[in-house]
């Protein structure tokens, strides 16, 4: 049996309530679809030492440039990007942890903040509005492989404005997968300044190679699958 370590960077926002659903996903891992090769654990991240005790990790919705900010100040921002650029290890990252982890960020605050980087995408900040305008939508996730709409929670969220090609850098392609339909005229109507250049909806979740990237906070939720899709890619990986 292998053991696999999980961290949730705990430097601010929803870190505690990934714990929670990573520890019930692995649990339901265990007991219900059997799998025993594997066992996971699963830690807070706020040091390098942390860190390099991870096989992989969640990076959590809270405030990008907070987040940014502390991870600078306590040395941890270059190793995270070894981690995600260099190691490759697997990564997920939630509403502003999408932002740290994008390659380029529109609607920043005045100076820009400092990015994790590794997704080859653009995103805009805080797409939908002000934090009154947040609200759940269920969404239709295909790599699920369920026909049960899972409860996308939205609060000051980002989108993907834009894929940016990664085929001159080795990058494997970027995979879109999921998007919120219905949203498109929201934007039109001043909201958000984002450029979408159609009308299928918004993008929401995103993978490229090692790295995946929701909008959505799927730790504000009792709903673990997305945490126990990601865990079976873990162990695809191994």
């Amino acid at each position: 049996m292998i053991s696999l370590t999980v961290g949730v960077l705990a430097l601010q926002g929803g870190f505690a309530e990934h714990v929670d659903l990573v520890r019930k996903a692995a649990e339901y891992l265990s007991s219900t679809e059997g799998i025993s090769k594997a066992k996971f654990h699963c830690i807070e991240v706020r040091t390098k030492e942390e860190l390099d005790q991870c096989n992989a990790l969640i990076i959590p919705g809270g405030e990008s440039t907070t987040i940014s900010f502390v991870a600078a100040q306590s040395g941890l921002l270059e190793p995270l990007r070894d981690f995600v650029k260099v190691q490759k290890r697997p990564v997920w990252g939630t509403c502003a942890g999408l932002i740290l982890l994008s390659d380029e960020a529109n609607a920043t605050k005045k100076g820009g903040q400092e990015l994790i980087g590794g997704l080859a995408v653009r995103v805009h900040r805080n797409h939908f509005g002000r934090q009154m305008e947040s609200f759940e939508s269920g969404m239709n996730l295909p790599f699920l492989n369920d026909n049960k709409p899972f409860p996308g929670v939205f609060i000051r969220a980002p989108v993907v404005e834009e894929v940016i090609s990664s085929s001159d850098d080795g990058r494997p392609p970027v995979e879109v997968l999921a998007k919120l339909p219905g949203r498109v005229d929201k934007m039109k109507s001043g909201i958000s300044q984002a450029n979408t250049k159609d009308d299928s909806g918004d993008i929401v979740a995103v993978r490229q190679g090692n790295i995946l990237g929701t909008s959505f906070h799927p730790e504000l939720t009792k709903d673990e699958r997305i945490h126990v899709w990601w865990l079976k890619e873990i162990l695809n990986q191994q």
